[in-house]
C-alpha cells in the first residue's frame, strides 16, 4: 500500500479531538549544559511566536555579581508566554573582575570565548527540531556587562540574532573604567560596523532596543542614547518626533522610537541599576519599579523583526467533499485577509491508486467548485489548499470520502512502524489504514505510559521522552468506532550516556561529592561515561560498573544538553550524537527547509537540500531525512 497526497492528513483532521494530548504547561530546566557554557537556566513556553513559523529564543545575559538564579523571580515566564519565546540565562563561562561578562578584554570574534559559546548557544537551540525555534527569531539582551557583551556578539553575529536589547550598558569597545565612570564616548556604529565583518548585510534587518533606568547611579545614563544612534547610524534610520509614555506592568517608560521600528530607546522611570522585571519582580539587580522589560522586547520584536514572512496564509471555510456515483463533487469558500485569492488546488487521491488533480477560481464571494474524473469504487481522500498572490497556502482541509458501496466491517491495519531516537527522546511513527472510515485513535505505550499519537492522514506518529537507558519497547495499538483494534510493537536501544570530566559531570547534576572520591580515584581528570539508569521513577547516572554513581533523582529527558552530547565541549564521541532526525511528507520537508523540488506542478521530484539525492514519492511521498551537521546539508535514510 502507498502513502497518500494530502489525503495523508485526513485522519488528523477526523480524530484531532480523540488523539490531541493534555496541554503542558512551561517549565524552567536549570543548569543545562549548552553551546559550551555548563549552566544555562531555559524556560520552554507553551506558546508560539505570534508571527514566522514556532517559537521565537531569547538569551538573557546576567550583570556582574548577578547569578543566573535571579532570573528566576524576573518575570520572564510572562514575557516567554505571551510572545511565545523560549528564554536562555546562560552562566558566563569567561567572567572578569566582580563575575562580569568580559566585554572589555579578549579578543572579539565569532571563534572568541563567551562570543563563540553564545553563537554555539543560539545556534545549537534553534537548530534542534524539538524545539521548533525559529531561526529568524533569534535575540539577544542583557544587563550592564551582559548587556554590552550582547550588544557585542550582536554586532558580530547579525546574522544570528535579528534583534538586541541593551539595558544599562556600557557601549561597545568601551573600558572597564567607563561602566562605573564618566561617561566614554564611543564610535558605536563603526566598531559596531566592524565587527560585523562579512555579516554586515546582515544588519539591514537586524533591530535593537536600548534601554536604561532614570534612576540608575551605577553605571552613566549618557551610555542609553550613545548606545541607541549608534544603532540606528548602523541601520541608516532616523529618530521619529516626540515620545510615548508605556504604562504596563505596575510601572512606567518613556519610549522614543526610530524609522521603521529599527530602534527603540527606552528610559524606565524610577528603576535603579537592575534588570527591569515589572510588579512582583525581586532578587539581585532585579527591579520591580518600572515595566517588564523581556515583555517589552517580545512585543517589540515581534511587532518589527523584518525576517519573517508577515503574508497572512488564506483560509478555507464550509469544505464539503461528497460522492456523486462514481464522481466526486467539492466546493466551499476562500478567503485572504491581506491579498487576494489566486487558485484553489485540489486533490483526490485513492488509497488503493487513482484519483485526480484540479484546479479552480473563486467567484466574487469566495466560491468555489469542482468535480472530480470518474473513479473507481474505493476510499479516497480529498485535499483543498488554497493559494493567495503571494504564493502563501492555507492550511490544508481535508476529507475523505468512499466511492462505491461500503465495505464490510474491518480492524483497522498497522504497517510501515518505525523509530527516530533523540536522546533520551523516541518517536514512534508508522502508517495506519481503517476502511470503514470510523478509526477512534491510535495509541503508543512506551515505558513511561501511553501517548495518544497524533495523526497525520494514514500516518501516526507519538514521541516520548525521559526514557531510561538501554533496551526499550513501544506498543502501537490502533482502535475503530466498533471495538475492533489492531496492534504493532518495536524494540529500540536507548544510549542515555554522557561523556565529561568528573568536574563537568558535576556541573550539569549527573555527580554530586558525595561519591567524589571514587570517582576521582577511578578516573582523575579524564573524560568519563555516565548512563542515565531507571531505578524506579527516578533515575540515578552510574559508570558502566557502577562503582561512580550519582544521586537518585529525577530523570533528566531530554532537558538541555542531555541529548547525547559532551558537555565538555570535546568532539562528541558516540555515533548518535548531533545527528537530528526527520520523517514527513515531502512538501513538509521542503516548507521546513529540508527539501527543494523541481518539475512538474502537481508531480515534483523532490531532493534532499544540500546532499541533492532525491527523494521517492513525489509531494505526498513520506521520507526520512538526517542531518549530522545542524540541519545545512540532510541526506536520505536514517542516522548512521
Amino acid at each position: 500500500m502507498r502513502i497518500t497526497t494530502l489525503a495523508a492528513l485526513a485522519g488528523a483532521l477526523l480524530t484531532a479531538a480523540l488523539c490531541a494530548g493534555p496541554a503542558q504547561a512551561g517549565s524552567w530546566q536549570d543548569n543545562q549544559s549548552l553551546g559550551g557554557f555548563n549552566n544555562v537556566h531555559l524556560y520552554t513556553p507553551d506558546s508560539n511566536s505570534p508571527v514566522g513559523t514556532g517559537k521565537a529564543l531569547l538569551v538573557v545575559l546576567h550583570g556582574c555579581t548577578q547569578s543566573i538564579n535571579a532570573y528566576k523571580t524576573a518575570n520572564l515566564e510572562t514575557a516567554a508566554e505571551e510572545f511565545g519565546m523560549v528564554v536562555a540565562v546562560p552562566d558566563a563561562m569567561n567572567k572578569a573582575g566582580f563575575s562580569c561578562w568580559s566585554y572589555w578584554q579578549g579578543t572579539k570574534s565569532r571563534s572568541a570565548g563567551d562570543y563563540k559559546n553564545l553563537i554555539d548557544l543560539a545556534n545549537e537551540l534553534s537548530s534542534d527540531s524539538g524545539r521548533d525555534i525559529d531561526p529568524n527569531q533569534v535575540y539577544i539582551a542583557g544587563l550592564s556587562s551582559g548587556a554590552s557583551f550582547a550588544n557585542t556578539t550582536a554586532c558580530l553575529a547579525p546574522d544570528v540574532f535579528a534583534g538586541v536589547g541593551v539595558s544599562a550598558g556600557p557601549s561597545v569597545g568601551t573600558s572597564s573604567s567607563g561602566a562605573i565612570g564618566p561617561c566614554e564616548q564611543a564610535d558605536v556604529e563603526s566598531r559596531c560596523r566592524n565587527l560585523g565583518g562579512a555579516y554586515q548585510s546582515a544588519f539591514d534587518t537586524q533591530v535593537a532596543s536600548i534601554a536604561h533606568g532614570d534612576a540608575d547611579t551605577t553605571v552613566n545614563t549618557c551610555y542609553n542614547r550613545q548606545n541607541a544612534e549608534g544603532m540606528a547610524g548602523l541601520y541608516g534610520v532616523s529618530e521619529l518626533s516626540g515620545s510615548t509614555t508605556l504604562n504596563q506592568d505596575g510601572g512606567s517608560a518613556e519610549e522614543y522610537l526610530w524609522q521603521d521600528g529599527r530602534v527603540s530607546m527606552l528610559w524606565l522611570n524610577g528603576l535603579d541599576h537592575s534588570w527591569s522585571g515589572g510588579q512582583g519582580a525581586s532578587g539581585s539587580y532585579i527591579g520591580s519599579a518600572s515595566i517588564n522589560y523581556a515583555r517589552y522586547l517580545g512585543e517589540f520584536f515581534s511587532n518589527n523583526n523584518a525576517r519573517v514572512d508577515r503574508n497572512l496564509a488564506p483560509s478555507l471555510s464550509q469544505v464539503s467533499a461528497t460522492p456523486d456515483g462514481d464522481r466526486i463533487q467539492v466546493s466551499g469558500y476562500a478567503d485572504d485577509e491581506d491579498g487576494t485569492v489566486s487558485r484553489v488546488d485540489i486533490v483526490v487521491d485513492g488509497l488503493d491508486g487513482g484519483g485526480d488533480s484540479l484546479t479552480t477560481g473563486v467567484d466574487g464571494s469566495g466560491f468555489f467548485q469542482a468535480s472530480s474524473a470518474t473513479l473507481a469504487d474505493g476510499l479516497y481522500s480529498v485535499a483543498v489548499i488554497a493559494v493567495d498572490n503571494n504564493a502563501g497556502e492555507s492550511e490544508p482541509t481535508v476529507n475523505t470520502v468512499r466511492v462505491g458501496p461500503e465495505p464490510p466491517p474491518s480492524a483497522p491495519v498497522l504497517s510501515d512502524i518505525g523509530v527516530s531516537l533523540d536522546g533520551q527522546c523516541a518517536t514512534v511513527s508508522g502508517e495506519v489504514v481503517d476502511e470503514n472510515q470510523d478509526l477512534a485513535g491510535v495509541t503508543v505505550t512506551f515505558s513511561t505510559g501511553a501517548t495518544a499519537a497524533e495523526l497525520d492522514g494514514v500516518r501516526y506518529s507519538a514521541r516520548a521522552c525521559g526514557l531510561s537507558g538501554g533496551a526499550n519497547s513501544a506498543t502501537v495499538v490502533a482502535e475503530d468506532q466498533g471495538g475492533l483494534s489492531a496492534s504493532d510493537q518495536i524494540d529500540f536501544v536507548i544510549d542515555a550516556g554522557q561523556v565529561a570530566t568528573l568536574d563537568q559531570h558535576i556541573s550539569a547534576g549527573r555527580l554530586d561529592y558525595t561519591n567524589y572520591a571514587n570517582c576521582y580515584l577511578e578516573y582523575s581528570t579524564a573524560a568519563f561515561k555516565l548512563n542515565e539508569i531507571d531505578t524506579g521513577g527516578q533515575c540515578q547516572w552510574q559508570d558502566g560498573d557502577a562503582s561512580c554513581v550519582g544521586p537518585v533523582q529525577a530523570c533528566s529527558g531530554s532537558g538541555g544538553g542531555d541529548d547525547g552530547g559532551d558537555d565538555g565541549g570535546d568532539p562528541p564521541t558516540d555515533p548518535d550524537d548531533g545527528c537530528q532526525a526527520e520523517t514527513t511528507y515531502n512538501y513538509y520537508h521542503k516548507t521546513s527547509g529540508r527539501a527543494y523540488s523541481t518539475g512538474n506542478y502537481y508531480t515534483p521530484d523532490y531532493f534532499a537540500q544540500g546532499s541533492d539525492q532525491p527523494m521517492s514519492g513525489s509531494t505526498w511521498g513520506s521520507t526520512s531525512l538526517y542531518s549530522t551537521d545542524g540541519g545545512t546539508v540532510w541526506q536520505v535514510g536514517a542516522c548512521p
